[in-house]
């Protein structure tokens, strides 16, 4: 696992980045966490005959928890629903990264009385990202 840009987490997979978003997405279901959308951004990039190496993203999250956060902060809403980006890089690695709950709620300055909401967004992000997401990124990487 890396940090590259801040906030953001980095864990390398194993598998290709189809296998990976697949696994991931069924992860997410199965736990009972929205899945809003899937979007291929090569497909996209081959649509107006560009070059991209495979890259997808997850689009996913707690509509409860997320509104929580929003009547709190609205700006947090730039960047909820919670994503994850599953890559290919130039050497051929595989990459899935998500924003660290966390960092999102002090970039939007979530006060101390949302900490409930925090922790319910971290719920997911704790229980599909932060815990269960770098589990279920490794599980989705893995062989």
């Amino acid at each position: 696992m890396t940090m590259g840009a801040p906030g953001l987490v980095s864990i390398r997979s194993g598998n290709s980045v189809k296998v990976t978003i697949d696994r991931l997405e069924a992860i997410l279901k199965a736990k009972g966490i929205t899945t809003f959308a899937r979007i291929d951004h090569a497909a996209s990039a081959a649509g107006v005959a560009m070059p991209l190496r495979p890259t997808e993203l997850l689009i996913f999250g707690d509509p409860t928890a997320g509104t929580r956060l929003m009547q709190a902060e609205q700006t947090i809403g730039i960047d909820l629903p919670l994503k994850a980006l599953v890559w290919e890089d130039a050497r051929g690695g595989v990459w899935i990264a998500y924003n660290d709950p966390a960092w999102l709620a002090v970039r939007h300055g979530l006060r101390h009385d949302t900490a409930d909401a925090v922790h319910a967004m971290a719920g997911v992000a704790v229980h599909a990202m932060v815990g269960l997401l770098a589990k279920f990124a490794e599980v989705a990487a893995g062989d």
